[in-house]
């Protein structure tokens, strides 16, 4: 039974929950850098050989890459009302990811120009876990941020099935459908090697982004340095606050659209009513019993499943804040009200009307979200993850020399006389000493 803790200090619960990604098993760590280190140094023949160990697939040079035909077949395998759905929700992803572009700026004034200059990665990569955790609505989230960014060219890794194909073949139609370019039939910390330095068969990129296991996470932080990184993802969360007049049976529904994801998934519930916390855990309990995943269910709520009463709703913002959740839904009767003192989420739903899952699939916002309290500094994934920013300087002499003195005083007073000097010789009077400061 989920327990009903009375509102006190986040600090206990939000720990428990950073706890789920703490990547402290120093055997997998180190295996994963012997894999990186290796590809790194042997390309294609360490990772086919890696790929035949782990996958059971012999590969080649002329068989890693997925064929047009191979996604034809995909496509004739889909149902046309899923294919149908797929293409509504690259729609409205799309749609939201344009409204996050930036466009080159410079401002000219008087005698100087600054600006910022928007320029798109060349290469992304995205990795996409096989089996049960191959989600291709998480295939669009990841490609078609790149693609509205103007990322020149998108790489796919994602394991192959025992029988040389994809492990999950609709996942080749969500690449399609978003516009991966390319796609490799390699997955584990092999691959995420593979994509950070460039095998003779894949290309190196500048940016990995997509879920995966534990290797395929401490694979991502090993490169980080070499490439770019979207972020280490733990286990799912949400956190709903709702008040007296929330409708207990979708509360639970809610909850349990997280629990359901896996054992290590957190589903907490934040209210300013006994009675209705009471209700939804009747509710939960309910509910649980009839979902197919029930055993995956049990577990998450044994272990992270959690409903705090707090005296008010400002109180159970605080509570928000601390955990930082993943997802956070506002289920109260003025959710904008609340919403000015939610400081820390991934993302947050307003009302009743919209749950999670809506976020997950069709609303249009990122569902790659920050979890295990990291929405404290970081952010979902966006359109910005796959741009690189550069600024712009250009100065008259006249601007410069009304500021010369200042530089060459600030550079000095770092010792950097070759700094002041770059700045002096250009108005005749070039340092050969460096006075004190």
């Amino acid at each position: 039974m989920v327990p009903i803790l009375e509102c006190a200090d986040t600090q206990e619960l939000a720990a428990r929950l950073a706890a789920r990604s703490s990547m402290t098993n120093e055997a997998v760590a180190q295996k994963v850098k012997e894999i990186v280190a290796d590809i790194r140094t042997r390309g294609d023949a360490a990772l086919f050989e890696y790929t035949e160990k782990f996958d059971h697939v012999r590969l080649s040079r002329e068989t890693v890459q997925v064929t047009r035909e191979e996604i034809e077949a995909a496509y004739a395998a889909a149902r046309p009302e899923w294919l149908e759905a797929m293409r509504e929700a690259a729609a409205r992803i799309t749609a939201f990811h344009e409204k996050q572009k930036q466009n080159t700026w410079v401002n000219f004034e008087k005698g100087i120009a600054l600006g910022q200059k928007i320029t798109p990665l060349r290469r992304a990569g995205v990795y996409v876990p096989g089996g049960t955790a191959a989600y291709p609505s998480s295939v669009l989230m990841n490609v078609l941020p790149a693609k509205v960014a103007g990322v020149r060219e998108i790489v796919m890794v994602t394991p192959p099935g025992k029988d040389g194909g994809v492990s999950y073949p609709l996942a080749l139609v969500a690449a399609d459908i978003a516009g991966v370019d390319r796609i490799y039939k390699v997955g584990g910390a092999q691959a995420v090697a593979a994509l950070a330095f460039g095998t003779e068969s894949i290309p190196r990129v500048d940016k990995i982004t997509g879920p995966g296991n534990i290797y395929v996470a401490m694979a991502k932080r090993e490169v980080f340095g070499y490439v770019g990184i979207d972020m280490v993802a733990g286990p799912s969360e949400v956190l709903v606050v709702a008040d007296a007049a929330a409708n207990p049976a979708y509360v639970a529904a809610d909850l349990l659209s997280q629990a359901e994801h896996d054992p290590m998934a957190a589903a907490i519930l934040v209210t300013d009513s006994m009675d209705m916390a009471k209700a939804v855990r009747a509710e939960l309990e309910r509910q649980t019993e009839l979902l197919p995943r029930r055993e995956v269910v049990k577990k998450s709520l044994e272990t992270y499943g959690t409903i705090v009463v707090c005296s008010d709703l400002p109180a159970c913002a605080d509570m928000v804040n601390g955990i930082a959740p993943e997802h956070c839904e506002l289920y109260v009767q003025n959710p904008y009200g609340l919403l000015p003192l939610i400081e820390n989420a991934g993302a947050i739903f307003l009302g009743a009307w919209s749950p999670e899952p809506f976020g997950d699939y069709m609303a249009g916002p990122n569902h790659v979200l920050p979890t295990s309290g990291t929405a404290r500094f970081f952010s979902p994934l966006s359109v910005d993850d796959f741009v690189k920013k550069s600024s712009i300087i250009c100065a008259t002499r006249t601007e410069l020399e009304k500021v010369a003195d200042q530089v060459i005083l600030l550079a000095q007073a770092e010792g950097l006389d070759a700094h002041a000097n770059s700045i002096a010789i250009r108005f005749g009077r070039e340092i050969r000493e460096r006075k004190d400061v």
